[in-house]
C-alpha cells in the first residue's frame, strides 16, 4: 500500500465539472496487458462499470462508456483478457443518483467484482470510493473531477482530471500568477461560488490577487457586471458560467470591450458546446481537458478507429474511459483480481493515453497529465478547437494530498 506525505496544500472545494457544466513506473501500449497469452484457464476478474447511462450527464457518461471499450481492446488486443485471465464487464446505470450508486456498488461486491469503475458525478464518486475502502476493492473513478477523489484512501485512482488541473491550466495564460489580478465572473449560485473558491485555492496560493464578480441567477441584464469586471482592470477573468443567459452574457461582455482590456478565461466543454459562445467565440481563451484531435499520438488514434468502427466519436471525456480501461487491463494482468496486487500495480503506473502520458502518482494516485489550451476557429461554417499549447503534466500537477 502507499505511503501518504503530507504536503501544505489547499483544500480545493469546487463543482463536479469545472466550467463543463509505489512501485516503479511502468509503461503500456496496445497489447500491454498481455493480451491472450498466460494460462488460458485462468480465472476471470469480474469488473462493474457503474455511469450514467440516463439522467443529466447522459452524454458524458456514453463518452466514457465508448471510451473504455475502446480502451479495453487497445490494452487487450482485442482479446478481452490479460495475463490470460478474461475480463468480465457488466455495465450498470447510476442515472446520476448516488443512492442507486452505492446499491449497484454493494450488489456488485456481492456477486464478487474485485473492481469498480465509472461515474461522471463528484458525488457519486465520493460515495463510490467509501464503498471501495469498506469492502476493500479497487475503485478507478472517472470523469468526476473533485479534487477529494485524490488521496481519499488507498483503493481508489481516478482515470480522469482534477478540477485543480483545470484551475492551474487558466493561469498558464498569464504566467507566474504571483501578483497578478484574477477575476472570478460567475453565477452567485453553488457553481458560481465553488468555482471562486477553486480559483482562490489554486491561483490564491500561487499569490494571485483573487476577487469576484457573482451575478444573480435571474439576471437577464449583464452591462453594470460587464463594467464591474473592466474596473477591477484584471490581467485575468475567469468564467464559470451555465444555463440559457450564457449568449448574452458573452455578448455583454464583448459590447463593453472586456476582450480588449484582459485575457478572458473559460472551459472548453463537448463538442455540443463549440457553437455556444456567438460572436466572442474566436476572443476566448479556452482551457480545455480534451478535445478531438488535440493529440495524435498511437493511443489516440486507437481510440479514434474504435470508435469510428463502432459508430461513435470522440469527446471531452472518452480519453477517461481509455485510461480506464488500460488501467483495469494492467491491473488485471499484475494482480489477477487480488486487490492489493491491483492496487499494488496501478502505484506509479505510467502509461501512454490518449491525452499523452499518463502517471498515477503513487503517494496519492493523483493521476498526472497534459493539459491544453484551444481557441475556437470557424471551419466550413462551423466552430471548431484548435490547439494553441498543450501544458505539461508537472505545471498543472496538484500538490501531494494527505
Amino acid at each position: 500500500m502507499r505511503e501518504t506525505r503530507k504536503y501544505l496544500a489547499p483544500v480545493i472545494v469546487a463543482t463536479a465539472a469545472l466550467l463543463l457544466a509505489g512501485c516503479a513506473p511502468s509503461s503500456a501500449s496496445g497489447g500491454g496487458a498481455g493480451g491472450g497469452g498466460g494460462d488460458a484457464d485462468a480465472s476471470a476478474v469480474d469488473v462493474s462499470i457503474i455511469y450514467s447511462e440516463t439522467g443529466p450527464l447522459a452524454a458524458y457518461g456514453a463518452a466514457y462508456k465508448a471510451g473504455l471499450e475502446a480502451g479495453l481492446d487497445y490494452a487487450t488486443d482485442g482479446t478481452n483478457k490479460a495475463g490470460g485471465h478474461p475480463i468480465n464487464i457488466t455495465y450498470s446505470d447510476d442515472a446520476g443518483d448516488a443512492d442507486k450508486a452505492v446499491s449497484l456498488a454493494k450488489d456488485a461486491i456481492g456477486k464478487g467484482s474485485t473492481i469498480i469503475a465509472g461515474t461522471v458525478v463528484s458525488g457519486i464518486a465520493l460515495a463510490l470510493a467509501e464503498q471501495a475502502e469498506q469492502n476493500k476493492i479497487l475503485y478507478i473513478s472517472g470523469p468526476a473531477a473533485v479534487d477529494q477523489i485524490t488521496g481519499i484512501n488507498d483503493y481508489t485512482f481516478r482515470s480522469g482530471r482534477q478540477t485543480y488541473q483545470d484551475i492551474a491550466t487558466a493561469g498558464t495564460f498569464i504566467g507566474d500568477p504571483s501578483g497578478k489580478k484574477v477575476v472570478v465572473f460567475a453565477q452567485d449560485t453553488a457553481f458560481g461560488q465553488g468555482n471562486l473558491a477553486g480559483v482562490q485555492a489554486v491561483l490564491g496560493e500561487k499569490g494571485a490577487d483573487v476577487s469576484d464578480v457573482l451575478v444573480p441567477e435571474d439576471a437577464t441584464e449583464f452591462t453594470p457586471f460587464a463594467q464591474k469586471v473592466l474596473a477591477a482592470k484584471p490581467d485575468l477573468v475567469f468564467v464559470a458560467w451555465a444555463g440559457a443567459t450564457s449568449g448574452a452574457m458573452w455578448e455583454s461582455l464583448q459590447q463593453q470591450g472586456v476582450f480588449d482590456k484582459t485575457t478572458v478565461v473559460t472551459g472548453l466543454g463537448d463538442v455540443a458546446t463549440y457553437e455556444a459562445f456567438g460572436a466572442a467565440s474566436d476572443k476566448i481563451n479556452f482551457l480545455n481537458h480534451y478535445f478531438p484531435g488535440a493529440t495524435d499520438n498511437k493511443a489516440s488514434k486507437a481510440m479514434d478507429a474504435y470508435l469510428d468502427e463502432h459508430g461513435a466519436s470522440a469527446d471531452l471525456f472518452s480519453p477517461d474511459g481509455f485510461n480506464a480501461g488500460i488501467m483495469i487491463a494492467h491491473a488485471v494482468e499484475e494482480g489477477a483480481g487480488d486487490v492489493d496486487a491491483m492496487v499494488k500495480s496501478l502505484e506509479g503506473f505510467s502509461f501512454e493515453g490518449p491525452k499523452g502520458t499518463m502517471t498515477v502518482r503513487a503517494e496519492d494516485h493523483a493521476l498526472l497529465q497534459p493539459m491544453f489550451q484551444a481557441k475556437l476557429v470557424q471551419k466550413d461554417g462551423k466552430w471548431v478547437p484548435e490547439l494553441v499549447k498543450v501544458v505539461d503534466a508537472e505545471t498543472v500537477a496538484p500538490p501531494v494530498a494527505g
